[in-house]
């Protein structure tokens, strides 16, 4: 008998609606209801492509006997974390705070007033590690609840106090300037493996947003001890476990230091971000693997991630059936030395081991490899490898593949957009554009309202009922300027203004603080307010970016002023915690270099040397640079206003902090004018 989220577009809801547990979403009902009973609220955060959310439920929520005590003595809510960021936030926070340490899923105990006052992750489902149990956990809570109930009471009240005073203290709210971003790289160099690439020990994530700054810094200041922490780092990730090295994409992070071992899962906002950042990289540097990482990841996010109604899926997940049945994280993808032999016979089977990295001991479990491009001696014959390749693709293919959470992420079909624009642009991909395209017309038909307000997520073309918050406003504007500025066409522009609009009035306090919800958003425990970048930018340095590019692109000094006061957080955290304030930095970067405003004007649309000026243009690596692209005399972008033709030819404009120069016919007087 399916429970309460059988009517839920979230499929991570979908795959516990059959579950005994009487679940219900998170609504207002369910805490009435536990008001009624006189019970607490069982909180079980997760999302559809978590290995050990998997575990909980097959071993405690798919139990007949759990489920039973579960509906006596509790109501029992499920949240997807992707669809209800400010939930996850809010209580993440408290788990975080009371314990030192947080992750998914996540087990919170609420009284009726959604104060939490027990927490934990994976509970077990016997005593293990110096772990309780699941059911002892959940004997101890209710045996509290009705035996120590003004203890329970006390302790809640008290979490919530103390975080209601963990709001950030907003400072001299003034962007950073060249010290604090010389700090910030010192502090990047410190944390960086020189042997392998990246920053820190294991678990290691894949830092799309810090490699961002540093190709920004290069670009600004000629530094090149940024551009080989960016360069090395990116070619360690692409010759890794972590990159998919037959089907493209990266995998979520490496549990080791080395990017051999991926935890599996390949979540759409890593694959954007990284796209995007390949893709500027090859923009730096030429580089060959750059250039090939950038398309094949943006290739397998339209193959693998693109849903019917051309929105972009949120992830894969990391395990799959292993041909037995059984749920195995990882089976889709490693490869032992008989798999190999079988698919290519033995002569074919040597040369893909050498190649590909695969032992006899394996890199993996049970004997099997990741697939890895280790640097070797010696030449490959190339057509060869492209068999090899070919062949094991195909033979993967017929293999059990994973789950797809097909939900549409508006925040994460941002980032997509955003990539998907640039890499189509860079390199004569129109196809890649017009995925780009069509995501965003998805994101206005059906997450938009009249009054230009963001819904979260959208599933098989059916929007869902959770509104927007930060990250989605500041993502999809991002991706909608990007598309401006590729294509030319100024409505990607007027959109991306709708949205920060929001952000201005919304999301933005007297003081100039952003917060992660709306002003009129429901009503949390907290309001969440976190400026860290983590797997995504964070909502207030994703706005930062985003204002200031539409600032650049119109002259609009509030967007401009809000911009630099979003700044401020990254002036007093980036000195201290570059790793997690990428994106912030990278914004910073921008604002100190102008942003650079290119107009490039055509005697018509479809004159080849305003075709080659605009992409000398996109191609331009001046931090943060906006293009607007259009015939002479269009009012289709701001920045082509009152810019003629030079002697009835295109013609490019550039200029920055009020000062223009000279217009110019030549790519190559604008390809310096924006070479940093």
């Amino acid at each position: 008998m399916p429970n309460r989220l059988a009517q839920a577009t979230s499929p991570y809801l979908l795959q516990h609606a059959d579950n005994p547990v009487d679940w219900r979403p998170w609504e207002t009902d369910a805490f009435e209801e536990a008001r009624r009973r006189d019970v607490p609220v069982l909180l079980s955060v997760g999302y559809s492509a978590c290995h050990w959310c998997h575990v909980m439920a097959h071993e405690s929520f798919e139990d007949e006997a759990t489920a039973a005590y579960l509906n006596s003595h509790f109501v029992s809510v499920k949240v997807d974390r992707e669809e209800r960021p400010d939930v996850d936030a809010v209580y993440m926070e408290a788990v975080q705070a009371a314990t030192g340490q947080g992750g998914w899923p996540m087990t919170v105990f609420l009284t009726p007033d959604a104060e939490p006052f027990y927490f934990g992750t994976y509970f077990p489902p016997e005593p293990r590690h110096g772990m309780p149990s699941f059911r002892q956990v959940l004997q101890g809570v209710q045996q509290a609840w009705a035996e120590r109930r003004d203890e329970v009471t006390e302790v809640a009240g008290k979490i919530v106090r103390d975080l209601a005073g963990r709001e950030i203290s907003y400072g001299d709210a003034q962007a950073p300037g060249e010290e604090q971003l010389g700090q910030a790289l010192l502090g990047l160099t410190r944390e960086y493996d020189e042997q392998r690439g990246g920053f820190g020990g294991a678990p290691k994530f894949p830092p799309s947003m810090v490699v961002e700054f540093l190709l920004r810094h290069h670009a600004r200041t000629g530094a090149e001890g940024a551009l080989q922490m960016a360069r090395d780092t990116c070619e360690r990730m692409a010759r890794g476990g972590i990159y998919d090295q037959l089907g493209g994409g990266f995998a979520r992070y490496s549990v080791d230091r080395e990017w051999v071992v991926p935890h599996f899962e390949k979540m759409l906002y890593d694959n954007a971000l990284l796209c995007r950042v390949y893709a500027h990289l090859w923009r730096a540097t030429g580089s060959d693997l750059a250039r090939r990482v950038a398309l094949e990841t943006a290739d397998f996010m339209v193959r693998e991630l693109r849903t019917a109604e051309g929105g972009f899926a949120s992830a894969l997940d990391a395990d799959s059936d292993d041909g037995t049945g059984r749920h195995v994280e990882g089976a889709y993808y490693v490869w032992t030395p008989a798999q190999l032999t079988e698919v290519l016979g033995a002569e074919d089977a040597e040369l893909a081991a050498q190649y590909f990295g695969v032992t006899a001991e394996g890199t993996f479990e049970h004997g099997a490899s990741v697939l890895q491009l280790p640097q070797q001696e010696g030449v490959f014959d190339a057509a060869r490898i492209a068999s090899v390749r070919e062949r094991m693709l195909a033979a993967r293919d017929a293999r059990p593949a994973p789950a797809r959470d097909d939900k549409v992420v508006a925040a994460w079909n941002g980032l997509a957009i955003a990539a998907l624009a640039e890499t189509g642009a860079y390199f004569e991909r129109p196809d890649l554009v017009e995925a780009a395209v069509a995501a965003a017309d998805l994101l206005v038909r059906l997450h938009l309202d009249e009054q230009v307000r963001l819904t979260r997520t959208s599933r098989d073309g059916r929007a869902g009922a959770n509104a927007g918050v930060l990250e989605d406003y500041a993502d999809v504007a991002e991706g909608f300027l990007a598309l401006a500025s590729v294509t030319g066409e100024g409505v990607w522009l007027d959109f991306a203004g709708f949205l920060l609009d929001h952000v201005l009035t919304r999301f933005t306090d007297a003081t100039g603080s952003l917060y992660d919800t709306a002003s009129d958003a429901e009503h949390l425990i907290r309001r969440p307010q976190d400026p860290t970048d983590n797997a995504t930018p964070s909502g207030w340095s994703a706005a930062a970016n985003a204002l200031l590019s539409y600032a650049a692109h119109t002259g609009s000094a509030p967007h401009r002023t809000a911009a630099e006061h979003a700044l401020g957080v990254v002036k007093a955290l980036g000195p201290r915690v570059p790793r997690f304030v990428g994106w912030g930095l990278a914004a910073a970067e921008a604002l100190l270099d102008g942003p650079r405003e290119v107009a490039v004007v055509a005697p018509d649309a479809a004159d080849a040397a305003a075709r080659g000026l605009h992409r000398t243009a996109l191609l331009g690596v001046a931090p943060g640079a906006v293009t607007a692209f259009g015939v002479a005399g269009s009012d289709e972008f701001p920045l082509l206003a009152d810019r003629p033709l030079v002697g009835g030819a295109a013609a490019a404009y550039v200029c920055r902090n009020f000062t223009c120069d000279a217009p110019t016919t030549d790519p190559e007087r604008l390809r310096a004018a924006l070479g940093g």
